[in-house]
């Protein structure tokens, strides 16, 4: 294909993957309240149990009712559900988002490895959604944990915005699935010869300390804690991705000896 032509190809992925995330925004809309008690469901644990140990330790009467978040602006709850439905929708749509992905990548391929879309397809969707629920059961629990204990301590008050809350939650669980991704995109970058597991074990240690600053930046919360807890998933994925690599190299072609 030419460049040109690849042009083509990529407004054309790029259109129907958004015709695909309009028509999953179409249900998730709809649901779009029993979307956000779901998105709300970890921090409300954290906070409920939090709630009830403080009032205890203070001797203040056991709360029943449990209302932790607010709005100041009209149009906030509006374009707040609005903004999760469509990245629940992006989600719910993930594996045909893929399709695409693979639908373009698909003319660079020999062709035994074109015959690999239905695991391309699996793998990429398995690795995303483990990383979502990953996040969504305990890396924003242990977030919402550190953050909420802090706020605490310090006497303050919950009267969190939808909007902000919003941003954590999509940012942990979002940023975790596209973090399980690393193994695949390792193993088309090893397929082109672009990266190779005896150089990534080679530079471990280079990329562990580039871990340790990423993690330090994007994590919020107790920068020790979080840091730790966030590299340590990294470090994992980045063994992984090693194996991966490893497996991934093409074979050199044999050639058969004149006769």
């Amino acid at each position: 294909m030419t460049f040109w032509e690849h042009l083509q190809e990529l407004r054309v992925r790029l259109v129907r993957s958004a015709l695909i995330v309009v028509a999953g925004f179409g249900f998730t809309y709809w649901q779009r309240f029993r979307i956000w008690d779901w998105a709300q469901h970890p921090f409300m644990e954290v906070f409920k149990t939090h709630s009830i140990a403080h009032a205890k330790t203070v001797g203040l009467p056991i709360p029943t009712i449990f209302e932790p978040f607010a709005f100041t602006n009209l149009t906030e709850p509006f374009f707040s559900l609005m903004r999760l439905s469509l990245w629940a929708a992006a989600f719910i749509v993930a594996p045909l988002l893929f399709y695409q992905l693979w639908a373009f990548i698909r003319p660079g391929l020999y062709e035994r490895e074109r015959r690999l879309v239905v695991p391309f397809v699996l793998v990429t969707s398995a690795c995303f959604m483990g990383g979502v629920l990953f996040a969504y059961y305990n890396a924003f629990k242990f977030l919402g944990d550190i953050l909420f204990k802090e706020a605490m301590v310090a006497g303050l008050r919950t009267n969190l915005h939808l909007e902000d809350y919003l941003d954590l939650f999509i940012y942990t669980v979002i940023g975790s699935g596209l973090m399980f991704e690393l193994p695949v995109l390792v193993y088309f970058l090893a397929r082109f010869r672009l990266v190779t597991a005896r150089a990534m074990l080679k530079y471990w240690r280079h990329a562990t300390v580039g871990i340790l600053v990423a993690s330090a930046f994007l994590t919020p919360g107790d920068v020790i804690v979080t840091t730790i807890f966030f590299s340590g998933i990294l470090l994992a994925l980045y063994f992984i991705s090693v194996l991966v690599a490893w497996f991934a190299v093409p074979k050199p072609k044999t050639v058969d000896p004149p006769a």
